[in-house]
């Protein structure tokens, strides 16, 4: 995990931005013109600084919830609304890229998009994505919420919402919180039962993504779909 360090003397990252491009700031930087002002004795770059190292890195961060986010001294309601707003943004963009795109040939989109929706959830939860004939993304939802150890998911009702939004293919996903990406026994008779039941409908199962802090594997590239 990375250490963000804290700068003694004030830089100016807009005017750095303007002049050379974002891919030269730090990512306290960018945080710093993200949330516009720090707190007393604390510049903003300082203070993203100090928000990358408290929730552990800029994942964990933009995936805090606002009452996570508002327990930190100097979050408030403005600076939460700013890092909520960017975190959505981002997953709007990746959503609307797989929206014109076929996910097939974009594997490391749909593991992004996962991982947006997953990586930092604390307990297993399942999400379904509905694919149109050319693979592009109709919608993604919820699917299971289960336990540390287990997210209990119907094929049955997987093949009912399948076909209220007329999807020609599906991909379903779920986080391991233990942070070990390898599937389970379970995971792989689980993929199993919902391929055979989305194949009497014929709709097809094209992969089953288990995202664990930042990997995502994939049971396809695996050879068990």
């Amino acid at each position: 995990m990375s250490t963000y360090r804290f700068i003694s003397d004030q830089e100016r990252p807009r005017e750095r931005l303007i002049s050379h491009g974002p891919e030269v700031l730090t990512t306290p930087e960018l945080l710093a013109i993200v949330l516009r002002t720090g707190t007393s004795g604390c510049d903003a770059v300082n203070f993203g600084a100090k928000l990358l190292n408290e929730f552990g890195g800029l994942r964990n961060l933009l995936a805090a919830d606002i009452a996570l986010l508002q327990r930190v001294k100097g979050m408030g309601n403005a600076k939460t609304c700013q890092l909520l707003a960017i975190h959505e943004l981002a997953k709007r963009s990746l959503e609307e890229e797989l929206q014109s795109r076929n996910a097939l040939d974009h594997p490391h989109k749909v593991k992004a998009y996962c991982s947006s929706k997953l990586a930092h959830l604390q307990v297993e939860h399942c999400m379904a994505i509905y694919l149109d004939t050319r693979y592009r993304l109709i919608c993604s939802e919820e699917i299971s919420q289960g336990t540390l150890s287990q997210a209990s998911v119907y094929p049955r009702e997987l093949v009912k919402s399948s076909l209220k939004h007329h999807a020609a293919a599906v991909i379903i996903a779920h986080n391991h919180p233990s942070g070990i990406p390898e599937p389970s026994m379970a995971d792989i008779s689980l993929t199993k039962h919902i391929q055979k039941a989305l194949q009497l409908v014929d709709i097809k199962l094209l992969d089953h993504l288990i995202v664990a802090a930042d990997k995502a594997v994939s049971l396809a590239e695996s050879g068990h779909i």
